[in-house]
């Protein structure tokens, strides 16, 4: 089993995974990068606004737990850092994505996680998004994911990673036969949607900056 992860260390080793994956020319990350992928205000939720101590705190922690190491370059004395968790998890590339998503944002939906993952890696339908949590839960070396009871009004379950341990309070909020969704938990859907409809402009946007430079 891995060890069991604070917010900012969970916050931290997402942030590297991120990275490593989606802008491998600028990994490792020195600590000023880091601590602005930590801080990120999209695709991230909560957000955070980590000082470098918040940082440092969880890096030090994180290199007791051997999960990452300080690397310098030829060419620079500047630490820079890198994640080792996938060295030893034996992981896939889509599994260690919709682990990272989950780090990052939180219990997601599998059409959720499709659509979050697809700048990390890409998965061809909803079907082997599910096979790929399946095994991330079936592991012999301990589930790193768990798929949620049901919330009140909501279709569809939601998976969350195990590394900062159970996700205790997500148990109370499991369906009960003849329930009906409370006004929280309508405008927790309301804020999810939202949020979703923020990242979705936000990629879109950064997609026709693209497209219109090509032209300039």
């Amino acid at each position: 089993m891995e060890p069991t992860l604070q917010p900012e260390e969970v916050r931290v080793l997402a942030s590297l995974l991120e990275k490593e994956i989606a802008t491998p020319e600028y990994y490792p990350l020195t600590l000023n990068a880091l601590i602005n992928a930590c801080n990120q205000k999209t695709s991230r939720d909560p957000v955070v606004a980590y000082d470098s101590n918040v940082v440092l705190r969880a890096l030090d922690s994180l290199r007791e737990k051997k999960l990452i190491r300080v690397v310098s370059g030829a060419e620079s004395r500047v630490a820079k850092y890198r994640q080792v968790f996938t060295e030893t998890a034996n992981l896939t590339l889509q599994q260690v994505s919709l682990l990272c998503v989950l780090m990052l944002r939180g219990p997601q939906t599998v059409g959720e996680l499709r659509t979050r993952t697809d700048r990390l890696c890409s998965f061809e339908n909803l079907t082997e998004v599910e096979k790929a949590l399946q095994r991330l839960e079936d592991r012999e070396a301990g589930a790193l994911v768990r798929q949620l009871p049901r919330q009140p009004g909501t279709k569809e379950p939601r998976y969350a990673h195990l590394l900062a341990g159970e996700p205790l309070h997500w148990e109370a909020a499991a369906v009960v036969p003849g329930a009906q969704p409370s006004d929280s938990h309508r405008l927790e859907r309301l804020e999810a949607e939202v949020d979703s409809l923020r990242d979705a402009i936000s990629e879109l946007r950064t997609e026709f900056a693209a497209f219109r430079k090509q032209f300039e």
